[in-house]
């Protein structure tokens, strides 16, 4: 899985850099900080209401979906995976 993470996170950056009118990742960096944080939040809300009683299949949607706008994120702020990955490899 880490795989595509990567290469989900180099499609991300490279809207970022290279924005197109149709991509709605570029659209949310057009929009700003504020827009993706925004994003950030409204998943993390789905995936905890998922989680309380709306079954597993929209557990995992939802889950995607928070871990797509998280990239978003740590893209806009100069984040990487394998930064995320090291902490998370430091503190085991």
């Amino acid at each position: 899985m880490s795989n595509f993470l990567n290469e989900l996170s180099k499609i991300i950056e490279d809207r970022r850099l290279n924005p197109t009118a149709k991509s709605y990742t570029a659209s949310l960096f057009a929009k700003g900080e504020d827009r993706i944080v925004q994003k950030v939040g409204e998943e993390a809300v789905e995936v905890i209401i998922a989680a309380k009683g709306q079954g597993k299949e929209r557990l995992v949607s939802e889950s995607a979906d928070l871990l797509y706008h998280l990239l978003v994120l740590w893209a806009e702020k100069g984040v990487t995976l394998a930064e995320v990955e090291a902490e998370l490899e430091r503190r085991h």
